[in-house]
């Protein structure tokens, strides 16, 4: 939502710059001045959290990037360098291993919290989609930086999912040759990894920033899902109202945060990973982190050929369009209401969809045999029809609570103060 500048240089050195590059009037104007709607409630936080952890993730994999080496003989080594050797090198590995777990908890929530509330429904549509290229490129990272340990789980969870392009008709081959950089997952294929790896969060720094910004045009969404009538009686400034609220939830946060990393740094690790890679002897289970389980239990859900597409195929394309069906989730959803808090049906279905990726992520550290299969199947079928059938029949057939006429009344309804002019009972 744009909204007229209200900073006022006050130095000699303010009044330079910003004649000639106004960085402190857009900081001012984006994050302290800014007219953000009064009723976001504390799952709005995780976008902050979101951007502390990126620049803990960068500062530290810089760090981490000092010490490391990105060879095949040396690689599993110079990790244990870093963890035995190098002053404070345990806290920066550990605090970079759970960072992105944390990474991934944070942005699990933060995109669930814009299904529910329906911060993809237009004018918003470019600020969601932004968000999945973030997705797309954290998953991106992750996956290349889970390989540079050179453990063993490293060495095969790279075989695995590379070779899935392999699938792909008539490219498949040349995509896999160009991932490995030659015929086998080796030292070339380390080399890419950790240049990528080192590369892409600058990528998603840019991209965060885009996104930001195309939240300031249309303005933020709120719990009601009502657009702001009045700025004066429907927002506050952001700072200092939601920058403290805001550091209050980033605190507790990095305190889970810090049980993670000082009492159990490895409880969302595979102990696989302390064994050096070994090309001649396959773990018993092959699984990727904890935050690709629900994609991996799709793909391995596809066990029959589809007309042509075998079930390999038919595996990879479900794995990815899994993801690349949030792009178009703003047309999916026919809704006139965005928030889901008026509507009861999408949100009953919608509780059920969350309980769909749960069972996808359990069921995606199990061994694709027997019952799991079965169950895993019957999620992906679920997930899938949560997007295409569910919610645009639901835009037609349900009946949405009436919402409230402003984000003023929607604060204020449950405020009222009793009639003043209210007798009590007389005794007689």
């Amino acid at each position: 939502m744009s909204h007229q500048s209200t900073y006022n240089p006050s130095t000699g050195i303010e009044k330079w710059l910003d004649r000639r590059l106004p960085f402190v009037r857009l900081a001012h104007d984006s994050f302290v001045d800014f007219p953000t709607p009064k009723n976001l409630n504390y799952w709005w936080t995780f976008g902050g959290i979101l951007a502390v952890f990126l620049v803990i993730q960068i500062i530290t994999g810089v760090i981490l990037a000092m010490h490391y080496t990105p060879h095949t003989s040396m690689a599993f080594a110079s990790v244990e360098h870093i963890m035995r050797d190098v002053n404070y090198g345990w806290l920066m590995r550990y605090v970079h291993a759970n960072g992105a777990s944390m990474f991934f908890i944070a942005v699990y929530i933060h995109m669930f919290r814009g299904i529910y509330y329906g911060s993809y429904k237009e004018p918003r549509e470019m600020p969601w989609i932004l968000g999945v290229i973030i997705y797309l490129l954290m998953m991106a990272t992750a996956f290349m930086g889970y390989v540079l340990p050179w453990g063993q789980m490293s060495y095969w969870g790279a075989t695995v999912i590379t070779s899935l392009f392999s699938a792909i008709p008539l490219i498949g081959d040349d995509i896999t040759i160009l991932l490995w950089g030659g015929f086998s997952v080796d030292n070339p294929t380390l080399n890419r990894f950790y240049s990528l790896h080192y590369l892409l969060p600058f990528a998603i720094f840019g991209v965060v920033g885009l996104h930001i910004w195309a939240f300031h045009v249309p303005g933020n969404n709120n719990p009601t899902g009502v657009e702001i009538k009045d700025v004066k009686k429907d927002t506050v400034p952001f700072h200092p109202y939601y920058t403290v609220k805001d550091g209050f939830a980033i605190v507790l946060f990095l305190i889970l945060f810090a049980v993670f990393v000082f009492f159990n740094p490895n409880a969302l690790g595979h102990a696989d990973n302390y064994i050096e890679a070994n090309p001649l002897v396959t773990p018993a289970s092959i699984v990727p982190e904890w935050y690709y389980l629900p994609f991996y239990a799709i793909l391995r859900a596809i066990t029959f050929d589809i007309g042509p597409i075998s079930a390999k195929l038919g595996g990879v394309i479900a794995m990815f369009g899994s993801i690349l069906i949030l792009f178009v989730l703003p047309w999916l959803d026919t809704s006139k209401v965005r928030s889901m808090r008026y509507r009861p049906v999408a949100r009953m279905w919608f509780f059920l969809f969350i309980l769909a990726c749960i069972i996808l992520g359990y069921l995606g550290g199990k061994p694709a045999e027997g019952s799991y299969v079965l169950y895993a199947q019957i999620a992906t079928a679920y997930y899938f029809g949560f997007f295409i059938i569910i919610l645009p029949l639901l835009g037609f057939m349900e009946t949405p609570k009436p919402l409230p006429r402003s984000i003023a009344e929607s604060v204020l309804k449950n405020n009222k103060p009793a009639p003043a002019d209210v007798q009590p009972a007389s005794a007689e």
